[in-house]
């Protein structure tokens, strides 16, 4: 069982990455069937703030969420997280406000902070050497399935109802919370006894780890290099079902599967295509990590201004194909790179920090994009954001220079 474990985990957690994304994603989808009973979500700016407010919560209790991750048993954090969105998700589906709608995914963000940190830590702890990126690019699959399925919540809310949408996804999820409960465990090597006196001290101070990912420059590096694609990587998951269905005249119903499955689908071939290589080019060159990532980012650059300035089905298809690629690659690698430069003892603090600045880039995207749908420039934004991206790909190519691929 030691043996076949490691692939266990990550196929117990892929399931729980396809239903954090499709919580979350289904809402982007819903907004003309949901306006028929909640008058404000007619306007696209208070439906980008509905968006938004679950970026900022999620992205205030990220650095929070991986302290604790890197304290406490991930296990019961994962279990917990996933009930807990699933029942907000359950409860959405009874809201008759838009305040009710704005607090409940508010708490969604809240619960669904606690799991990304303390999974891909708990990934990365059993999975060590060759297997590390390939093992976190087939969880990272979850979520951009998950993205692709919450694309069919106009579908299923046209077939039925929004509310039904809600209720069925969240009773899902509650029941899988007891699934992990029988089959998922802790790595053996996280929460081990102190060896010192000195160690128990620091051990006392639950902010010791942040101030020493905090202390270290590469990890600063590393925070710009993750935040800035997450301005186009948030855009695309709120804002693409709305620019297909804008640009192209075709109804959401279609536009929402039509986005997300375009970006699922590539991004699956991207983590699975920067899984593979990273794992192999970083066993003859310790930046083949680095690289493998500065690829996949290269790719997104003209993606983005494909779907800024394209005006055909076969643009937006084969931009969307190139951006999920890219970013899949890019995806893959952002905790393996971290495992090279910051110890196993701080690793879901320091990516709590990371999901934080990125989560927060993306809040702002997100409403600024609601700002520019209203006045008619969503398609200008997304070519903006290109431009953006190249900035982060120099830096990471000029600074991040690795020792080793596995910091203790």
């Amino acid at each position: 069982m030691k043996k076949y474990y490691p692939w266990v985990l990550v196929a117990l957690l892929w399931f729980v990455a396809l239903l954090n994304y499709m919580d979350r994603q289904m809402l982007s989808t819903m907004q003309e069937a949901m306006k028929v009973d909640i008058a404000e979500l007619n306007h696209a700016e208070a439906f980008g703030a509905l968006m938004a407010v679950f970026l900022w919560v999620y992205g205030l209790v990220s650095p929070f969420a991986g302290i604790i991750a890197d304290r406490a048993n991930r296990k019961w954090l994962v279990v917990g997280s996933i009930f807990v969105w699933s029942a907000v998700t359950l409860l959405m589906g009874y809201a008759e406000s838009f305040n009710q709608l704005y607090w409940l995914r508010a708490f969604m963000g809240i619960s669904e902070a606690l799991y990304i940190p303390a999974a891909l830590s708990l990934i990365a702890d059993w999975h060590e050497g060759k297997s590390r990126s390939l093992a976190i690019g087939i969880h990272m699959t979850g979520l951009y399935v998950g993205q692709a399925v919450g694309g069919f919540g106009a579908t299923l809310a046209a077939m039925l109802s929004w509310n039904a949408a809600f209720h069925w996804f969240g009773i899902i999820g509650i029941v899988y919370s007891i699934v992990l409960l029988l089959f998922m465990k802790e790595s053996p090597k996280h929460g081990q006894k102190r060896t010192s006196q000195e160690e128990a001290k620091t051990s006392k101070n639950p902010f010791r780890g942040l101030s020493i990912v905090c202390s270290t420059w590469a990890f600063w590096v590393i925070l710009f290099y993750f935040a800035v694609p997450s301005l186009p990587g948030w855009a695309t998951k709120n804002w693409l079902p709305t620019l297909f269905a804008n640009s192209l005249n075709i109804p959401m119903s279609t536009a929402g599967p039509m986005s997300t499955i375009t970006i699922a689908v590539s991004s699956f071939i991207g983590v699975i295509m920067g899984g593979i290589v990273s794992d192999r080019w970083v066993q003859r060159n310790l930046c083949g990590r680095v690289y493998t990532s500065a690829i996949g980012l290269a790719l997104t650059v003209p993606a983005l201004m494909l779907l800024g300035f394209g005006h055909s089905l076969v643009a937006f298809v084969g931009a969307g194909l190139c951006f999920g690629i890219g970013y899949g690659m890019f995806d893959a690698n952002n905790m393996p790179i971290l495992c090279q430069f910051i110890s196993s003892k701080y690793r879901s603090t320091a990516y709590g920090i990371m999901n934080m600045t990125g989560v927060f880039a993306g809040a702002v995207v997100t409403q600024v994009l609601g700002k520019w749908t209203d006045g008619g420039n969503l398609g200008l934004g997304f070519a903006i954001l290109g431009g953006i991206v190249v900035l982060a790909l120099v830096l990471q190519l000029s600074c991040l220079k690795p020792t080793t691929d596995n910091m203790e």
